[in-house]
């Protein structure tokens, strides 16, 4: 989610609040677009030291509280000079946000070099590709970080002594100045869908808020609001100045929600969106809740940037395992109609065995026979070429027989090979799916390298002999359960065959998803009998083996589970292939509910 005038209002909210009457004694640019600046708020209002992050990236424009520092540059650019020149050691003495406008202003009251008390004001505008951070006098701007011409903009100059002004946007207007009877004349004028009247009407409404008042309203995101009923258009309107009223009265609950299946205390699991309000759209989804929105936004970009990171990491692994899954699914495809096709061969054997048991009696020349089928005591009608004897036939339908004998033998031999990679390349997928570290990618890679599936990367060097490469640390998910027992989860194949063969003792109870792919589940007993433990260990172990399998979106999926020294690897089988005979099923609820995940 971008921010938005919600979320922004949250931010003015807690910083208010923070940093009201807080000396500013640091001021930092360590990006070309980003400000850190570092300050002590008064003792009343927690004291200390904190540090206020705000970015203007057109990518991702950012404002926080957070405790990291960064490093400042060797020479300090133009606006950051300027910056410390009128606000340092300056008292900040409001925080205020324009309308829902995604706009922070910082009053900063601080003494010039006559001594006398002068006030200039920083703002931020948190506006996407339009993001920037303004010094004003008087509503005069001193310097920007970004310069904005007119060559680049028709609408507003961002450039020192010019007047600074907040642009129109596009007939917005500001949604807590908004009446009952310019609402409905709006409703009644408009023919858009519902989900899209507030974004196009109001400013500081996103997709997400816009869509969370129409679910409040009870009313269908896609339904023209000129249609609405009076009824419905009471409640929309009823709904909206219900929101409006909870972020005037800063009734903010920040809140990160994910995919479904994730535990409640989400650790690693992908986030969906954030906000500072409750969504009631997404009340079946498990949700994180924060105690500050700066803290929110920090920890849910780390998160979310993390895993985006890895993702263009892996993003050629990915590739190359799409491309050589699709090429074994067609070749399997194919090898099986052939195989279908080897069915006739006992026919054919069948059909020569009676010839030269009855070929005596066929006379020359015929096209087929009907003959005595001693195998099923029926008549069975055998199609001849008449320019060939009957045991010339014979010998015609044996060859056919030996032909696609020998062809079924190959192919079971081959589709056995195929299938097992389709197999170890859908593994690969899924624990692609699951890699949240450089390690997690250096394993899977390993692995493919050993499979032949990528090229192994070689050591250039004068007569230099290369071993294995050192592969990056990267270790199995661990879980604690609610008796206490550990719980541990392969990420990749080569963590699955570690964990299964050399950190499970022969009684831990071993978890799999049945016949799908999915990550090895190991529940740790630690000498505990089978039959003691707990139902609950085994059904949490279970959810855990069912979420990380390919079954996950299904929701219930069937789970084998048994001793792990019932659990053997062939002999040449590829990384985590493994076979058990004796095994117990559970149907098993994918999630970690209940689980701690311990780091």
């Amino acid at each position: 989610m971008a921010f938005d005038g919600f979320t922004t209002r949250a931010l003015q909210k807690e910083l208010s609040e923070k940093l009201t009457g807080a000396r500013i004694y640091r001021i930092v640019q360590s990006e070309a677009d980003e400000l850190l600046l570092t300050l002590r708020p008064e003792a009343s209002r927690g004291g200390g030291q904190v540090r206020l992050l705000l970015c203007a990236d057109a990518t991702l424009p950012l404002v926080y509280l957070t405790s990291q520092n960064k490093p400042a540059p060797n020479t300090a650019p133009t606006f950051c000079m300027l910056l410390r020149k009128y606000l340092q050691n300056g008292k900040i003495v409001s925080v205020t946000q324009p309308g829902l406008e995604r706009i922070l202003r910082f009053e900063v009251e601080h003494l010039n070099e006559m001594g006398d008390l002068c006030r200039h004001v920083l703002v931020i505008e948190l506006m996407g590709k339009h993001s920037n951070i303004i010094l004003l006098d008087d509503d005069v701007i001193l310097d920007s970080i970004k310069h904005i011409s007119q060559m680049v903009s028709s609408v507003r100059e961002v450039l020192p002594g010019r007047p600074y002004f907040v642009p129109e946007t596009q007939g917005k207007s500001n949604p807590f100045e908004e009446t009952r009877e310019h609402f409905f004349s709006l409703l009644s004028s408009e023919s858009l869908p519902a989900s899209r009247f507030l974004i196009t009407h109001y400013n500081g409404f996103s997709t997400q808020m816009s869509e969370e008042t129409v679910f409040r309203a009870r009313l269908s995101q896609d339904r023209s609001v000129s249609e609405l009923s009076s009824e419905d258009g009471e409640r929309f309107w009823e709904t909206f100045q219900a929101l409006l009223a909870d972020t005037a009265a800063g009734n903010f609950q920040p809140a990160v929600y994910y995919h479904l299946g994730a535990a409640d205390a989400v650790s690693g699991g992908e986030p969906v969106e954030y906000s500072p309000l409750p969504l009631s759209m997404y009340r079946d989804l498990p949700e994180k809740h924060y105690a500050s929105i700066s803290e929110l936004i920090e920890n849910y970009y780390r998160e979310k940037n993390a895993l985006t990171r890895i993702r263009q990491k892996s993003a050629d692994l990915r590739k190359i395992v799409q491309t050589i899954l699709e090429r074994d699914l067609h070749k399997y495809d194919l090898q099986s109609r052939q195989m279908k096709d080897t069915d006739k061969r006992e026919k054919y054997r069948v059909y020569g065995e009676l010839l030269n048991t009855y070929g005596y009696n066929i006379p020359a020349g015929a096209s087929s026979a009907e003959l005595d089928n001693y195998y099923t005591g029926e008549k069975l009608t055998v199609p001849l070429d008449p320019t060939k004897t009957p045991l010339e036939n014979a010998k015609r339908y044996f060859d056919r027989y030996t032909k696609l004998k020998r062809t079924r033998e190959a192919l079971e031999t081959l589709m056995k090979d195929v299938k097992a990679e389709i197999d170890q390349l859908e593994n690969i997928r899924e624990a692609l799916n699951l890699s949240v570290t450089e390690g997690d990618l250096a394993q899977i890679r390993a692995e493919m390298e050993e499979s032949g599936f990528v090229r192994r990367h070689t050591e250039k060097g004068k007569g230099s002999r290369k071993g294995p490469s050192r592969i990056p640390e990267a270790k199995p998910l661990h879980f604690r359960s609610s008796d206490g027992y550990d719980i541990y989860v392969g990420k990749n194949n080569l963590q699955n065959e570690e964990l299964t063969f050399h950190v499970a003792k022969p009684t831990d109870i071993w978890f799999h998803a049945n016949d799908i792919a999915g990550s090895h589940v190991i529940l740790k007993t630690e000498g505990t009998p089978f039959e003691q433990v707990p139902d609950r260990a085994f059904e949490e172990a279970a959810s855990l083996a069912a979420y990380y399998s390919k079954g996950r979106e299904a929701g219930r999926v069937e789970v084998d589970y048994l001793e792990r020294k019932n659990v053997r690897k062939p002999s040449g089988a590829r990384p985590g292939f493994v076979i058990y005979h004796t095994n117990y099923s559970i149907l098993a609820e994918a999630g970690k509910k209940g689980l701690q995940e311990i780091e």
